[in-house]
């Protein structure tokens, strides 16, 4: 079956009329063809289906998905072979996976959603429902083109397909159309050989390369904030006895399942030395003193840096190489040079989770034996942790180093065993720079300039790991020994709320395959989801019939779980849980960065500062569904959720785009709950000077 659902490769121009029934896709389909004198590719359903109804009085039914799906791509890779230049596609795979989830079984044939994601085309023309309904022997359900349309629209921007959508009268449509096509060909770009190739190593298709420049020439829009979360409305409060019982919950099951530790650690630290940097460069102990270039600079970074030097957990190490100097300014330069210097200890160009961050009396913890730490406390199972990192591929030599002289030490110490694997951003996530005119942006080579996607992109790495409870924490949260238990706690007790509200939407995703449910549990279920997993439903629910409340419910409580500790705002950067609307009116509890928000606006900076929680980077997930099998967590991105912002390369200016958040966009679509941790579980380490704060020293 799967050759037969294979798009045939071909240099056309690809475009598909997509939308609900009855919204004039063939007669667009018709007009376009006729207008760029092209052929056109019908549905094949309508055939199909039309003789199904002639000899059965039956219309479609989920066995009839497979076959209208072969007979299409036959018919559209047909008819690709006799067409030059454009080709317009009444419809496509995409299309019937849609209405295989929406309008049928709820789910769609794996195969067959393969394809349909696989299968490329330049351009969507999504048509709107501003036209009258008419109604044919294959046509049913009028009343449902709303929930429909939502759904065609939501499908488009959950796998980043680039589309315009259509409205009004047949001549606007035509017009709208032609000029968005007009648009695609005048901006097409030339790939070369080179370019192909490059494309080809990185794992990324032209397509990909196509719509990263369609977001660049959009812009990615401000979310819509309409309030912030806060205790008791949005975000949970447990009582110490509340807490106890649910820390007892995780602890009564943990040995039967299966826990993994994910730790982001691909930061370099350079970026945490910044000031360092500078201060080496701008600073010649030759020229002035010490007190005299902070007082010209207003340099508080250094000034804090020196007044705390003895505090570093590796200031006798550096103490001991560079010797004492003459003159406070010599000592400074002299230490952070050392510290920094590939001639030293090269700090610039360690990862965050290979520096020593707290001195012990038996010496120097780093990170990532911080982490270990905390794992066996509380991600243990069996007494084995399973732990993954995410490390650039330049550092892995020097993490293996590091594993093989902690892992032993605090084995011995816990009597754990821990089981550790890593893995590197995929440079198929990487995106497109482009020049100030949304072209793209060359290298000196020639070659055209990828950028890492940000810490959105490793939600691909979390796609590939598996287990039934999940805990991440970024690499430079660490706390020093008399903490642990504290965090290990707050950790178990954001576990057992996972715990506590799966069960109840396990047996509720398992009620939903009932042939007939009444209309009671029905309430009951869209109450749970709405008390217990913030969920928001359209103002229309009430008005659906059981059968269509059911697979909305379905569509909602089948979904990943993501538990987020939330900390007590006291000024600390970060992003916050805000309730927010998308541009369809729905509703949903997200973590929102300050980049996302229109400062500008005034009623949205006054939903900004009336928020009380920010996010610590806390969270514990359920990857999951009732049946055990894991979710594609691809198909849970908000992909309009990243950020477009301003760089330089060679003296140039350019624009970078970063992929959704991990914890943000690239989670939009999980099923969320807030619940307040402790300050204590909060510690990260963004610039040196703060592993001079008392949460850091020993």
């Amino acid at each position: 079956m799967e050759k037969k659902l294979e798009q045939q490769p071909t240099d056309l121009l690809k475009i598909v009329l997509f939308g609900p029934e009855s919204t004039g896709k063939t007669t667009l389909a018709k007009d376009l063809a006729k207008h760029y004198n092209t052929n056109w590719v019908p549905e094949y359903a309508r055939e199909y289906l039309q003789a199904k109804w002639e000899t059965t009085h039956k219309t479609c039914e989920p066995e009839d998905l497979i076959p209208i799906a072969i007979g299409q791509m036959a018919l559209e890779n047909k008819i690709a072979e006799q067409t030059k230049e454009i080709l317009i596609c009444d419809t496509d795979l995409l299309e019937t996976k849609v209405y295989s989830e929406a309008y049928y079984i709820g789910s769609c044939d794996p195969v067959l959603e393969a394809y349909a994601l696989k299968n490329t085309y330049h351009l969507y023309l999504l048509t709107y429902i501003d036209i009258p309904w008419e109604k044919d022997d294959l046509r049913d359900k009028p009343d449902q083109r709303d929930k429909m349309f939502a759904y065609f629209r939501n499908t488009l921007i959950k796998y980043d397909r680039n589309f315009v959508t259509l409205k009004g009268t047949r001549e606007n449509r035509l017009k709208s159309a032609i000029n968005a096509i007009e648009n695609l060909k005048k901006n097409m770009i030339q790939f070369t050989d080179q370019d192909l190739e490059q494309l080809r190593q990185k794992g990324i298709s032209k397509e990909k390369v196509l719509n990263q420049v369609e977001t660049f020439k959009a812009g990615i829009p401000f979310v819509n904030l309409i309030a912030a979360a806060v205790l008791d409305k949005g975000i949970n409060k447990y009582s110490t006895e509340e807490e106890k019982d649910l820390i007892a919950l995780f602890q009564s099951k943990k040995e039967s399942l299966q826990l993994l530790k994910f730790v982001p650690a691909s930061g370099a630290a350079s970026r945490m030395f910044k000031a360092m940097f500078n201060f080496i460069e701008a600073y010649d102990p030759k020229q002035k003193t010490l007190a005299a270039y902070i007082e010209e600079k207003g340099d508080k970074a250094v000034q804090k840096f020196v007044s705390g030097i003895k505090n570093f957990p590796f200031y006798e190490k550096i103490i001991a190489k560079i010797g004492e100097k003459d003159s406070d300014g010599a000592m400074a330069h002299a230490f952070v040079t050392y510290m920094l210097s590939n001639e030293g200890l090269n700090y610039g160009f360690y990862p965050k989770g290979l520096l020593p961050f707290h001195q012990y009396e038996d010496g120097s913890a780093t990170p990532f034996e911080e982490h270990l730490k905390e794992a066996a406390l509380y991600a243990a199972s069996g007494k084995k942790a399973n732990l993954h990192f995410t490390i650039s591929p330049q550092h892995q030599e020097m993490f293996a180093e590091e594993e093989a002289a902690a892992s032993p030490k605090i084995n011995k110490k816990t009597g754990v065993v821990f089981n550790i694997g890593y893995s590197n951003q995929k440079p198929a996530t990487d995106t497109l720079a482009v020049n100030l005119d949304n072209t793209p942006f060359r290298n000196q080579d020639g070659s055209i300039l990828f950028r890492p996607g940000g810490h959105g992109a490793l939600i691909e790495n979390l796609n590939d790991v598996t287990a039934d409870i999940i805990f991440i924490k970024n690499i430079d949260n660490v706390v020093i020994a008399k903490n642990l238990e504290a965090v290990a706690n707050s950790k178990k007790m954001l576990a057992g709320v996972l715990l506590q509200v799966q069960e109840k939407a396990f047996d509720f995703a398992a009620k939903l395959e009932a042939t007939e449910i009444s209309s009671a549990l029905l309430d009951e279920i869209a109450n749970f989801l709405q008390q217990k997993l913030n969920v928001r439903f359209d103002t229309n629910f009430e008005q659906l019939t059981n059968l269509e409340k059911t697979a909305v419910l379905k569509a909602k409580i089948n979904r990943p779980i993501r538990v987020c500790g939330m900390v007590k705002n006291e000024g600390e950067p970060g992003g916050g849980p805000f309730f927010i609307q998308d541009g369809d009116g729905n509703m949903s509890l997200q973590i929102i960065e300050s980049a996302q928000i229109n400062t500008d606006d005034n009623a949205q900076m006054d939903i900004l500062n009336n928020s009380t929680h920010f996010n610590p980077v806390d969270l514990v997930c359920g990857v999951k569904n009732y049946k055990g099998e894991k979710y594609n967590l691809l198909d849970f991105v908000d992909s309009k959720q990243g950020f477009i912002t301003g760089k330089t390369k060679e003296g140039k200016e350019l624009k970078a785009l970063e992929l959704p958040g991990l914890w943000n966009g690239a989670m939009a679509y999980w099923n969320t709950i807030f619940v307040e941790v402790p300050l204590v579980t909060f510690n990260p380490v963004k610039t040196v000077n703060d592993l001079l704060k008392p949460t850091h020293q020993v």
